[in-house]
């Protein structure tokens, strides 16, 4: 079925009319990119033409998707905007809270029997604001609206950096903070600085052991975990159209990867395929109507250069296979070159764990790829080396992929067949003998392979790979098999050379599933009553926060983080998941993961009043309970990851009053202007080093704030010495209403008032 179609409709309605007005504002053929955003600008046909990466401009999203873990927090605070019914249709799924262990059906019953109040708390708000509610097992959030939700043109946010996954139907979509989803739901403008454009021409076309995946794992090899900063990356060409919908969708899904603000593709046959497969054959009708609309002019095709501010041209034809890691998703390796470079850089070669699924790669073209070669191997006889996880996107997936054989393939190779859930992609895997912190190496079809990322072991080398190349190399149990070239040995000791995997776009007898796991909301929840135990260690009413002193002196040094300092060092996920809506429980994890540049340890800082060192959590809460500020200093890139806004929750409640860093991801630099806090970068980078483990801080014109305007702040040494340094931000008016009066969503509700 095709849900919210007429929104759909009116946004195609409005679509030929608001893109011929953007294109002769601006006096030049559109990208896909731009025809989108122009079409969802809050106060509706353009009267300017925005500057790329200088402008804030308000737009208005057709949808938002959130999920379990992120969920909580959003709610909990749209709960407090004081609005009887979500503005714009709006889902929840529960994906985050399920334990990757034994196998699905007992871990979905563990997850529901010790989360059940938040699930609860969950389906009851999505019940009383009209939320669409998507229950424990019935899919990955990013599966579930590729095949539900996502359509071509449209615009939707969501609470998970992933949810630019939709990307592969056609959208923009784009991750942000639960503060971000509540204003939208609140029926208020959502606000993003005009993206730059970043084109992809893809020629040739994919074949062999080349997958959708190793695209973008080529393109992060390029560009790094930050090249796409600031920017829409827009895949175009001849090769682009040869890519399945899912596929696509893979590649916009790694998008968050190299930082950008989403990636998307141009609507065709493709697309159109997929839309009709997946019982949306109406949005497709429609679609075909506007077609040259929901895809770049040919005038930008012909001529990238003049129309993005970066332009990489891939030729699919001659693309190798890559393996990508450990450790960054963006160190990328060529299949047959991993030997080389592991040995040179100690990565053990054997490799214990073949994991296929995730958000990322868990479509039925994915699994049947992978099963394909796992077939192989039992058809040959052929023992498995490594040992075999696999998450399906979707319970519609997972059906069909059982009802297909596909799954019993794995199940051959001893494989654990887990719930449609995230599992070990976002740490929800209670792996055995991770405790050990044992050297070891496993590879993945996900998108993360950050240190402790699958599960808690920072000695867990995991590599990044298409499914059919996790198969091919946890069957042989080396890192550095290569399947094009290499042979294995089967029980009766003959050779056997692995054939080319096979697949299919769609089920060849179409998608089916018996129960999708969908609560539709009633019309009217008003009378419905939600209530959270005070008592509860789960869930916790929110208190707004108060507002910033304009006067910032005599502030501490909480921690410099050193190097890469991700929201997953900010706020672990993992075992942490289980406190995502009590933000005083779950800030007992804030910032434990986050190396100090002064000792080089973890969880270990100074506390200047009591000369001793503890843990970063009871320091912050020390200095918060004697009165005093404190500051967070980090590197670059600080926040990269996850869109989660615990990481910036979680030091606004702990009394960090501003986090001063040499360049900010995204999201994050957002969350925390949110909440109402100084996100600030060096004006000179090498201020960084001036920063000393017992100095104290001044806000010396604070009471000055305003757009483009540098900040004055003053540091004072143990040793009494000074240094006045300058500091970078890009607050804009309303924003700096944000911090002025505790966070955006404070501001939303005296605006309610």
């Amino acid at each position: 079925m095709a849900f919210d179609i007429e929104m759909i409709k009116a946004v195609y309605n409005r679509m030929t009319e608001r893109v011929d007005a953007a294109r002769k504002m601006v006096g030049k053929p559109l990208t896909l990119a731009e025809k989108i955003l122009y079409n969802h600008l809050w106060d509706g046909k353009t009267k300017h033409v925005f500057k790329r990466g200088v402008d804030y401009v308000d737009f208005a999203p057709d949808r938002i998707a959130c999920q379990d873990a992120t969920a909580q927090m959003a709610l909990l605070q749209f709960m407090q905007a004081g609005k009887k019914k979500v503005a714009v249709p709006t889902t929840v799924h529960c994906d985050h809270l399920i334990q990757a262990k034994v196998g699905a059906d007992k871990d979905l019953q563990n997850a529901i029997n010790t989360s059940s109040e938040v699930f609860n708390f969950l389906g009851s708000v999505s019940n009383k604001y009209g939320i669409g509610f998507w229950k424990p097992g019935a899919g990955i959030i990013h599966q579930v609206v590729l095949e539900n939700y996502a359509f071509p043109g449209g615009m939707m946010i969501g609470t998970d950096s992933h949810t630019v996954n939709a990307g592969g139907l056609g959208m923009i979509a784009i991750g942000v903070g639960g503060a971000d989803a509540v204003d939208v739901m609140a029926g208020m403008a959502w606000e993003l600085k005009f993206p730059k454009l970043i084109g992809i021409k893809l020629t040739g076309k994919l074949s062999g052991w080349t997958a959708p995946k190793d695209v973008i794992l080529k393109v992060a090899g390029i560009l790094t975990v930050k090249g796409g900063t600031g920017a829409i990356v827009e895949y175009f060409g001849e090769g682009a159209k040869a890519i399945s919908a899912t596929g696509k969708g893979t590649i916009c899904n790694m998008g968050a990867e190299i930082g950008a603000t989403t990636s998307t593709f141009g609507y065709d046959e493709s697309i159109e395929r997929y839309l009709r497969a997946t019982g949306r054959t109406e949005i497709a009708d429609e679609a075909n109507k506007i077609a040259p609309y929901l895809t770049g002019d040919d005038e930008v095709y012909a001529n990238p250069e003049q129309y993005f501010d970066e332009v990489i041209e891939i030729n699919l034809s001659e693309l190798k296979p890559y393996i990508n890691g450990p450790f960054s998703p963006d160190l990328a390796t060529a299949v047959g070159e991993v030997n080389a470079k592991a040995t040179k850089n100690g990565w053990p070669l054997e490799v214990e764990w073949g994991l296929i699924g995730s958000c990322t790669n868990s479509s039925y073209e994915d699994l049947s790829r992978a099963a394909s070669i796992a077939k192989q191997a039992v058809d040959n006889n052929i023992v498995a080396k490594a040992e075999f996880g696999i998450n399906p996107g979707s319970e519609q997936v997972r059906y069909t992929a059982e009802r297909d054989g596909l799954l019993e393939i794995f199940e051959d190779l001893d494989a654990k067949i887990f719930t449609n859930a995230c599992g070990p992609c976002i740490g929800q895997w209670a792996r055995e003998g991770a405790d050990e912190q044992k050297k070891n190496s496993i590879i993945h079809s996900f998108n993360r392979n950050f240190s402790k990322r699958a599960d808690g072991n920072p000695n867990t080398h995991a590599f990044v790979a298409s499914p059919s190349m996790v198969a091919a190399v946890a069957i042989s149990g080396r890192l550095d098999f290569n399947p094009m070239t290499d042979k294995l040995i089967n029980r009766d000791g003959v050779e056997v050379m692995l054939e080319e995997p096979t697949g299919f776009e769609l089920p060849p007898k179409g998608f089916d599933v018996k129960d999708p796991g969908y609560v539709a909301p009633i019309v009217d929840g008003s009378e419905i009553k939600i209530g959270v135990d005070t008592k509860s260690k789960r869930l916790q009413l929110l208190t707004p926060f108060e507002p910033i002193e304009n006067e910032i002196e005599g502030a501490k040094l909480l921690i410099k983080a050193f190097g890469k300092c991700t929201t997953d060092h900010i706020s672990m996920a993992g075992p942490w998941l289980r406190f995502r809506g009590h933000l005083d429980n779950i800030s007992n994890n804030m910032l434990i993961g986050a190396v100090n540049a002064f000792n080089k340890e973890t969880n270990k800082v100074k506390n200047q009043l009591t000369g001793e060192y503890g843990e970063v959590p009871d320091t912050a809460r020390a200095y918060k309970k004697a009165g005093v500020y404190s500051i967070v200093v980090g590197d670059h890139n600080y926040g990269e990851g996850s869109s989660r806004e615990h990481a910036a929750m979680e030091p606004r409640h702990l009394g960090v009053a501003a986090v001063i860093v040499k360049s900010f991801a995204r999201i994050h630099e957002t969350n925390l202007k949110k909440q109402g806090m100084l996100g600030l970068t060096f004006a000179n980078e090498s201020d960084y080093d001036l920063i000393k483990e017992d100095d104290t801080f001044n806000f010396v014109d604070l009471n000055e704030f305003a757009p483009e305007k540098q900040l004055t702040l003053e540091i004072l040494h143990a040793n009494g010495s000074k240094d006045t340094i300058k500091l970078n931000h890009t607050y804009n008016d309303n924003q700096i209403e944000w911090f002025k009066e505790g966070s955006a969503l404070n501001l939303i509700k005296k605006q309610n008032k």
